[in-house]
């Protein structure tokens, strides 16, 4: 494989489902490395691909507060089996290098799955819909797996899939965004309503989830998507949804109503009414003409709603 300046990638490693280390076309497991310490180091360093990471936080991370006086020399033992294991007769110059009291990869000579999934996805952010949105499939694609589904007890992987939960949910929002610019509706809905089972209470994936709906002529769909945004922001958040999905809810309503004269009337009325209360002095007209408009928007109401009742 190669890497982004070209170069052949002393190593590959994938990070997302069943953690595996590609060298010269051979797999290579945490046995291979020395065990599961060892795997962690490694694991810790590929999170931080370019970036030193100094000994004192890899102990911490790794041994906390148990940390026993010879860790130092724990580690380093540990880091010279991962050498020899990824890296024979390249101390110098192989994908691990000592650098700040510590360790790092170079990005250069290590292939990952998570650093080419932020890759594309910053890449997509930049580019026009048409280029984007397969750059974001290949990401989400590549993302398709837990990152460190393996590691189930550790909290700095719990961090790590913390953070990339943010950022798939981001690239979904995103490919949500990209496929309805594209008009292509139904991978909109479906990348929108993933983003919302990960994110429940993020107002971008609703916004464009109602959006959407409205564009693909689905008022219905649309509605009933804002009334459980507007619920779950209500009981979890104590606030409505902001103006853009408002707006939003204001034209679904319009054009459900377009569909349905009964509902039409109805809406109408609603809104003459309360026209009527928000703005008492705008129109000036005789009280008879007045009481009689409020009168029959009142009737409409009424008739509207006993329709629903006897429905329901």
């Amino acid at each position: 494989m190669e890497t982004a300046a070209g170069h052949s990638a002393s190593i590959s490693v994938r990070l997302f489902g069943t953690f595996e280390i590609r060298r010269n076309g051979a797999t290579l497991t945490a046995i291979d490395l020395g065990g599961c310490k060892p795997r962690h180091i490694l694991e810790i360093l590929l999170l931080n691909l370019g970036t030193p990471v100094s000994k004192t936080q890899l102990i911490d991370i790794l041994w906390g507060a148990s940390a026993s006086e010879g860790a130092v020399a724990t580690l380093e033992s540990y880091v010279s089996g991962i050498r020899r294991a990824i890296q024979p007769g390249q101390t110098k110059t192989g994908p691990l290098r000592t650098a700040n009291s510590g360790y790092v990869l170079d990005p250069q000579l290590v292939e990952l799955d998570l650093w080419d999934f932020r890759q594309l996805v910053r890449s997509a952010a930049q580019a026009p819909a048409t280029e984007a949105y397969p750059l974001l499939l290949r990401a989400l694609e590549l993302s398709a797996e837990p990152l460190l589904g393996f590691e189930l007890v550790a909290d700095w992987a719990d961090d790590a899939r913390t953070r990339h939960s943010t950022e798939k949910v981001t690239a979904q929002i995103l490919a949500a965004e990209t496929a309805a610019t594209l008009e292509r509706t139904d991978e909109a809905i479906r990348w929108a309503q993933a983003a919302i089972r990960s994110e429940p209470l993020n107002e971008r994936a609703w916004t464009v989830l109602v959006n959407t709906y409205e564009q693909a002529g689905l008022p219905a769909e649309g509605l009933s998507a804002y009334d459980r945004c507007r619920r779950l922001f209500d009981r979890d958040l104590g606030c409505a949804p902001g103006p853009a999905l408002q707006d939003a809810h204001l034209r679904l309503l319009r054009q459900h109503a377009e569909a349905n004269s009964e509902l039409s009337e109805a809406l109408a009325a609603l809104l003459y009414l309360g026209e009527g209360l928000n703005e008492p002095k705008r129109r000036v007209m005789p009280a008879a003409e007045s009481r009689r408009l409020h009168e029959n928007a009142g009737r409409v109401l009424d008739s509207f709603l006993q329709r629903v009742r006897a429905a329901i």
